[in-house]
C-alpha cells in the first residue's frame, strides 16, 4: 500500500492542523463516548463520568508526553525547551495515564473503580483501532524495511517514515489489527462474564501489553532501552506482571449469565 497523504489537513491563517491531531481526538471521544453509554447502564451517574472524563484524558496527555521524555531521555537532558512541543506522545503512556486519572478520581469520590473501568474497557480498544489511523498518515511508529506484500510504502517528503518509497512493516496496522480483536474479544466474549468488577479492563491491559511487545519487535523508529528491549516493551513486561497478578490475587473467574447493565 502506498501513502502519500500529507500530514497537513489543512491551514487557519499559519497554525497547521494535522490529521494526527484530528483523529486523536475522535480517538478520544470513541473512548469517552463508549464509556459514558455503556457507564450510564451500569448505573454510574453522570457526573463521575465526566469527572472521571476529564481526570482520564489529563493524566492520558501528562503520562503519554512522560514516557516519550523518558525513552529520549538524553536528547531532552539536552534540549529541555523542547519538552513541551506539540510532538512525541506515547500510546501506552496515555492507556495508563488515562487508567491512573480515572482510578485517582473514583478514589477522591470514595466510589468504586471496577464497574467504570469494566464499561470503558471495549472502548479503550476501539478507540485505538481509531487512533492508530493517526499513526498510519502520520508516518510514525512505522516499522522496519520488509519485502511482505502488505507493507507500507510512503512517498510524502512531509511524512514522519523514513526511509521514503521503501515498503515497511505496517506495525500501524497490526496494532489497529490486534485491538480490532481484543475488541470482539471484550464485548462479545468477556462482557459482564468476569467477576469481580475490573477484571475486564485487567484482561485488556494483559493482552495489549502483550500484543504490543510482540508488534514492537518489527518497529523500525525505536531504539533499546534496557538491554535489548524497548521501552514499550519493558512497559508491557511490567503491565502483565501486575495485571496478571492482579486477577490472580482477585480470584477472577467467569460466571455464565452477564449482568443486564452491560447490556448493548
Amino acid at each position: 500500500m502506498t501513502i502519500g497523504v500529507d500530514p497537513v489537513a489543512f491551514n487557519v491563517g499559519s497554525m497547521e492542523i494535522r490529521w494526527y491531531g484530528i483523529i486523536i481526538a475522535l480517538c478520544i471521544i470513541t473512548m469517552l463516548v463508549w464509556t459514558w453509554h455503556f457507564g450510564k447502564k451500569a448505573g454510574i451517574s453522570a457526573d463521575v463520568l465526566v469527572g472521571a472524563g476529564i481526570s482520564a484524558v489529563i493524566f492520558g496527555v501528562v503520562f503519554s508526553k512522560l514516557l516519550h521524555v523518558i525513552d529520549k531521555l538524553g536528547y531532552y537532558l539536552d534540549n529541555p525547551a523542547n519538552i513541551l512541543d506539540r510532538g512525541g506522545l506515547t500510546v501506552f503512556g496515555a492507556i495508563i495515564g488515562g487508567i491512573l486519572g480515572a482510578w485517582l478520581y473514583c478514589r477522591l469520590r470514595k466510589m468504586p473503580f471496577g464497574p467504570l473501568a469494566d464499561a470503558g474497557a471495549p472502548g479503550v480498544a476501539l478507540g485505538q483501532v481509531v487512533g492508530r489511523m493517526a499513526c498510519t498518515v502520520n508516518g510514525c511508529c512505522h516499522g522496519y524495511p520488509t519485502t511482505l506484500p502488505w507493507a507500507y510504502t510512503y512517498t510524502q517528503p512531509a511524512s514522519e517514515a523514513r526511509p521514503l518509497y521503501v515498503p515497511l512493516h505496517p506495525t500501524q496496522g497490526y496494532e489497529m489489527l490486534a485491538n480490532a480483536v481484543f475488541f470482539v474479544i471484550l464485548f462479545w466474549l468477556l462482557r459482564g462474564h468476569l467477576r469481580p468488577s475490573g477484571s475486564l479492563m485487567a484482561a485488556y491491559l494483559v493482552m495489549y501489553a502483550s500484543g504490543t511487545a510482540v508488534i514492537r519487535v518489527f518497529r523500525g523508529d525505536t531504539e533499546p532501552f534496557v538491554g535489548p528491549l524497548q521501552e514499550a516493551q519493558l512497559a508491557s513486561v511490567i503491565v502483565v506482571i501486575i495485571c496478571a497478578w492482579i486477577l490472580i490475587a482477585r480470584k477472577t473467574r467467569w460466571v455464565a449469565k452477564p449482568e443486564m447493565a452491560y447490556e448493548a
